[in-house]
């Protein structure tokens, strides 16, 4: 089966020109890369004031949701959504440990999203690491652990804070295959971009037709996709 995947983080739906929240701008963008099953990073649940930014997404497009809270930011929960045209067998949200607080390092609380699929069976993982070298150490960690749990094919998308050649990836560049691998596509910041963090990475038994970064405007980060043949 042909899907195409996309990661995406829309900095809680800010217009990157304009600097105001433009969620119809984040659906248009998905929309024109026609992305299928999609991994949201840095999205607003439900509040008790606010509706679900991932579910009003969604609902425009008129996919499943499900969105996975990391923390509580401005009052509201905050964190990761996968949202997806064909129907979730199963979601969940595992959370990555905290680093020990014995450093001056900024970090915030992650987590994966875990989602499977039927007909075909396959899993997506969709995550945010973070900047803090043991908040990464952290993740990768847990990362590779989930990755190594799974036994049917794997995609993985996120914002992963790290370029390519970062040695804290290499465990999960041993699992998986980078659907850019030496690219010289960049995804970060949107406008004059000058690295790549933002990734799409499946499991060795998918079969990779076509990726790429298109440079489109709407978030601070462009938008990362992957057409794959899954079986």
């Amino acid at each position: 089966m042909v899907i195409k995947f996309m990661s995406f983080n829309i900095q809680h739906g800010k217009d990157f020109i304009n600097q105001v929240i433009d969620l119809n701008l984040m659906v248009d963008t998905i929309k024109k890369c026609q992305a299928e099953i999609i991994g949201l990073n840095e999205v607003f649940g439900e509040s008790v004031d606010e509706p679900s930014q991932a579910e009003i997404i969604a609902r425009k497009l008129g996919y499943f949701v499900y969105f996975g809270k990391a923390i509580n930011y401005k009052g509201r929960p905050y964190g990761n959504a996968i949202i997806s045209k064909y129907k979730f067998k199963s979601c969940e949200t595992i959370m990555i440990p905290d680093p020990e607080r014995n450093t001056n390092e900024f970090y915030e609380t992650r987590c994966i999203i875990k989602a499977e699929f039927d007909n075909p069976s396959f899993t997506t993982l969709v995550t945010h690491f973070g900047l803090a070298q043991s908040e990464q150490t952290n993740a990768v960690e847990t990362m590779v652990n989930v990755i190594k749990s799974i036994d049917t094919p794997i995609v993985l998308m996120g914002d992963l804070n790290m370029t390519p050649n970062h040695p804290k990836l290499v465990p999960i560049y041993q699992l998986l295959n980078d659907t850019l691998m030496n690219t010289k596509l960049l995804s970060f910041p949107s406008v004059n971009p000058n690295r790549k963090i933002d990734y799409i990475f499946v499991s060795k038994d998918i079969n990779i037709l076509d990726a790429n970064i298109p440079s489109i405007v709407a978030s601070d980060h462009f938008p990362h996709t992957a057409t794959l043949d899954i079986r």
